[in-house]
């Protein structure tokens, strides 16, 4: 649903308009670096883009499912870093305050998160339980007004960077299974919480993930997200709802890009006395390209709009974050080949840098082959009514 079409209009223009002018001219400053420069992170927060999903009654754009959608395609055109830096305060880093928050809670971080003061991050995954959530270790013991946290998450995007962690424990451990995990927001300074060392990845240089530490951290019972325990996988589910439907049209932004640079090189570099365009079988990689950008695009749009409508769209954001992660990596794959040699080289495009940093869309938020088998069981499901 778009509230006021021509406002939202001269929105995306503005972003289209710095992703093209500020963005662009410094993916290579922020690919050199482990971190966002810091006076890109402010201008980011200047153009408001870390509170786009917060409500407006905490300063944020309030943006519905499909204006959210259109937003994040467009960010998503320049590198992969950009969009990581400020995609945790509008998804996984705030949307388990905004849904299950106490008042109370809302009121004390969704404000300063809108403004970028905060960067909030989801610390769920752990070494043992990434496709399976259920498995997660990380335990929180009560202990009169607090509770104490003990464990360790992997792979948590902007890590080290945070200063806000929503925190995914077991609170019963005579309960193995979902219904014994609680969600909990924790500050950086807690004592006995500690990040490591940012990773060396394959790719998304200028985005740091790392390690997430808790020795005997303790926090107060307040910290509990909703003030009720053992909801917490509830609480996860809600929040990967929507953001596989946000991650889908974040992918979606890179593979736009990447047609783009393809279709200016194919119709500039010359073979055999004419543009490598002119060949049919580049033209091929080309429609390919294209056909697939516009049936993500679709589907993403088609189930935002249903999400708006408040209904159910399970099924649906699964089979868009597996179409469209799916076919980023195709779209990238291809743009190497009309590339040719200089999509392998990094000294003469991005297409190089770009084919690293799409390839986690896959395992993020659900790999691919779990939302095959989620989007089976739920056609089976409503096959039988």
């Amino acid at each position: 649903m778009i509230r006021e079409p021509q406002k939202f209009e001269r929105f995306l223009a503005d972003v289209r308009a710095w992703v093209r002018e500020v963005a662009i001219p410094n993916e290579e400053r922020v690919a050199s670096g482990e971190t966002m420069p810091e006076d890109l992170s402010r201008a980011m927060a200047e153009q408001g883009f870390f509170g786009w999903s917060i409500p407006e009654t905490y300063g944020g754009a309030g943006l519905t499912m499909e204006e959210l959608a259109l937003a994040a395609m467009e960010i998503s055109q320049c590198s992969v870093a950009y969009r990581a830096h400020v995609g945790t305060n509008t998804g996984i880093g705030s949307e388990a305050l905004v849904v299950d928050g106490t008042d109370e809670q809302k009121q004390r971080y969704l404000p300063r998160m809108a403004k970028g003061e905060l960067i909030g991050c989801l610390a769920a995954t752990e070494p043992e339980a990434g496709s399976d959530l259920t498995a997660l270790q990380t335990t929180a013991r009560r202990d009169g007004d607090h509770y104490v946290l003990n464990g360790t998450k992997a792979f948590i995007t902007n890590a080290p960077v945070a200063d806000l962690f929503t925190v995914m424990a077991r609170t019963d451990e005579s309960n193995p299974g979902a219904g014994g995990v609680s969600a909990f927001i924790v500050e950086r300074e807690t004592p006995g919480l500690t990040t490591g060392a940012p990773y060396r990845k394959m790719g998304q240089e200028g985005a740091p993930v790392s390690e997430v530490y808790f020795n005997d951290c303790r926090v107060p019972a307040s910290s509990v997200i909703g003030g009720q325990e053992n909801v917490g996988f509830k609480t996860t589910m809600k929040i990967l709802n929507k953001q596989r439907l946000h991650l889908s049209a974040l992918s979606t932004g890179p593979a736009i890009r990447m047609l783009d640079e393809a279709v200016r090189h194919a119709m500039t570099r010359k073979q055999f006395g004419q543009p490598i365009g002119d060949f049919q079988l580049v033209q091929g990689l080309i429609a390919d390209c294209q056909t697939e950008i516009h049936a993500a695009r679709a589907l993403i749009l088609e189930t935002a709009r249903k999400r708006d409508r408040g209904e159910d769209t399970s099924m649906e954001a699964s089979m868009c974050k597996y179409f469209a992660t799916e076919m980023c990596g195709r779209v990238a794959d291809r743009a190497v080949q009309v590339f040719g040699g200089s999509g392998y080289i990094a000294d003469y495009s991005c297409i190089e840098r770009f084919y690293r940093d799409v390839r986690p869309f896959r395992l993020y938020e659900g790999t691919s082959q779990i939302h095959q088998t989620t989007i089976a069981r739920m056609t089976y499901k409503r096959a039988q009514g």
